[in-house]
């Protein structure tokens, strides 16, 4: 029972004892003092009339000063419990009538569902991607105000205990198709082990902070296990990597002869100021520019005039050989490495897999942190120039910004861009929205861990969801799209629709790479499409 409940059955057990008391003493009074008898039927009348102020005049006035004092401290205690009812009674009772109500159920027999334990920007991307495919699903949220917000938002929720057999049994999980659970590292082992308990036949799926910590989750019995961060971490690891090695390790193999890559535009880049027409990316490096992102917003047909600033990615394909020589266009003849020459500004799991892979691949690294450990070179403020200047950032040539706040890491990438005008700056971010503020700080390239969870959760969940970049600022797909067989390109009308490109068509055994405007989609075709993470969504709800 609710506390306000308990509270309001205490409160009226008090006031039926003082209806009762009242009515025994002024029975009591009424034959001795004022020698006039009364039945106790009628001294408890007196009592509810007293209490209700609905009037005892009847029986006034007293002539004993006893009884008449006794009806003055009861009129008092009287006004008290009146009082008192308010807070106690009334206000809860129109709290509850007008406050919104989460079930701590599901109501219908819902079944091959996903049970999510998980209320964070991370989960919102996932929650999209099930919206985008009409995949049912239920969240499982303790919190009540947290559950009231998603309740009011839309959101399919129970409040109950996710790491209980109760709260996950309120879910329907024996009737599920899958449990995601991303909440902490501790947690999620602990509602692995209620969800196996409860149904150990259910696919459970787990995301942890901490890889070396999957071993557990294993042991708790979780069928798979997620590590965005160390992905996120090695994708920005490998931007650094491919600028100066131009080995492209995190382009997207689409055939043999065909792949996808984000190359960006970094300060001092001899592209940098140049429009799309006067760079001649097309005719210098052959390669075929899908979109641009200028400063956090992805353009699928920028104009021939458009101007690829500082920070500008270009969303393009071709053979491998092709996009390394963009690689070398765009990156200035000058930068080379050298002592300190890349800068990773915090040690979590992201600012770890960040430094240990740029090590790896034999490049000098400089760590700066808050705190002191193994593996940290500067102990400091990232938002202080001093703690900056003592890294090396004025000197060196990439910055990879690792910070768990979003705020500090926006702060942090205006003091880098003021001590280092043309260096190049990679971040990780936790919420999507703050991408765009990132480039308007002055960012080079941004992934939100959130948008990364988001697809990881996702082609793990659904089976049939063929996700190709789990780790870029894009989304690729391969899908089967039965409603546009028998359609040209031109007639399927997809990037004017959804602002998504279809790169290459896989018919049989083969990869088809030259796709115009007559390419005909056959019945069996699965389509390679390129676009954001909103574009995606919007072709999955028209086509897939």
């Amino acid at each position: 029972m609710d506390s306000w409940k308990r509270r309001v059955g205490g409160y009226f057990t008090f006031v039926l004892f003082v209806l009762i008391f009242t009515a025994v003493i002024y029975r009591y009074g009424m034959r001795v003092y004022e020698g006039d008898p009364r039945t106790m039927i009628e001294a408890l009348r007196f009592s509810v009339e007293m209490f209700t102020t609905t009037g005892f005049g009847g029986d006034s006035p007293w002539e004993s000063q006893q009884l008449n004092a006794f009806i003055a401290v009861m009129d008092l205690v009287g006004m008290v419990l009146l009082i008192g009812a308010l807070p106690v009674v009334v206000t809860p009772l129109l709290e509850e009538a007008f406050s919104t109500t989460v079930p701590s159920s599901l109501d219908d027999d819902l079944s091959g569902h996903v049970v999510v334990c998980s209320n964070s920007s991370r989960s919102a991307a996932l929650l999209e991607e099930f919206d985008s495919r009409s995949i049912p699903y239920v969240i499982v949220e303790p919190d009540p105000d947290r559950s009231v917000r998603l309740h009011e938002a839309g959101r399919r929720v129970i409040r109950a205990d996710p790491e209980s057999t109760v709260g996950l049994a309120a879910a329907n999980l024996p009737d599920a198709r899958a449990l995601v659970t991303d909440v902490s590292d501790q947690v999620d082992a602990s509602i692995v082990l209620a969800a196996k308990e409860l149904s150990p036949a259910v696919r459970v799926i787990s995301v942890v902070e901490d890889p070396e910590r999957e071993r557990y989750h294993r042991l708790a019995g979780a069928d798979e296990v997620l590590s965005p961060r160390s992905l996120l971490g090695e994708s920005l690891a490998a931007k650094v990597t491919t600028a100066f090695q131009t080995d492209l390790g995190e382009a997207i193999e689409i055939s043999d002869t065909l792949r996808l890559a984000e190359v960006s535009v970094p300060h001092g880049s001899p592209l940098a100021g140049s429009t799309l027409a006067d760079s001649r990316i097309r005719e210098r490096a052959g390669v075929n520019v899908i979109g641009v992102w200028f400063n956090g917003e992805f353009d699928a047909a920028p104009p021939p005039d458009a101007t690829l600033s500082a920070g500008t990615v270009l969303l393009v394909s071709g053979p491998s050989d092709q996009l390394e020589r963009l690689v070398e266009l765009t990156n200035s003849a000058t930068r080379r490495f050298g002592a300190g020459e890349t800068v990773v500004i915090g040690y979590g799991q992201v600012g770890r897999t960040v430094s240990e892979t740029i090590a790896d691949a034999d490049l000098p690294v400089t760590v700066v942190d808050r705190e002191d450990a193994e593996g940290v070179d500067v102990v400091g403020d990232a938002t202080e120039p001093e703690t900056l200047r003592a890294a090396g950032v004025e000197t060196a040539q990439t910055v990879v910004l690792a910070l768990p706040d979003d705020t500090t890491t926006e702060f942090t990438t205006l003091v880098v861009r003021d001590l280092a005008p043309n260096m190049q700056v990679l971040a990780r971010v936790e919420e999507p929205a703050s991408v765009r503020k990132m480039h308007r700080a002055g960012a080079d390239y941004v992934l939100s861990l959130a948008t990364v969870t988001g697809r990881l959760s996702a082609s793990t969940v659904i089976e049939d969801h063929d996700v190709l970049s789990l780790n870029q600022q894009i989304e690729v797909i391969r899908s089967r799209v039965p409603r546009l067989a028998g359609k040209t390109i031109a007639r399927a009308n997809v990037r004017e629709a959804t602002g998504c490109t279809v790169l290459a068509i896989e018919r049989d055994d083969e990869t088809v790479t030259e796709i115009g405007p007559d390419t005909r989609i056959g019945d069996d075709d699965e389509l390679v499409v390129v676009g954001t993470d909103e574009g995606i969504r919007e072709f999955e709800r028209r086509f897939a």
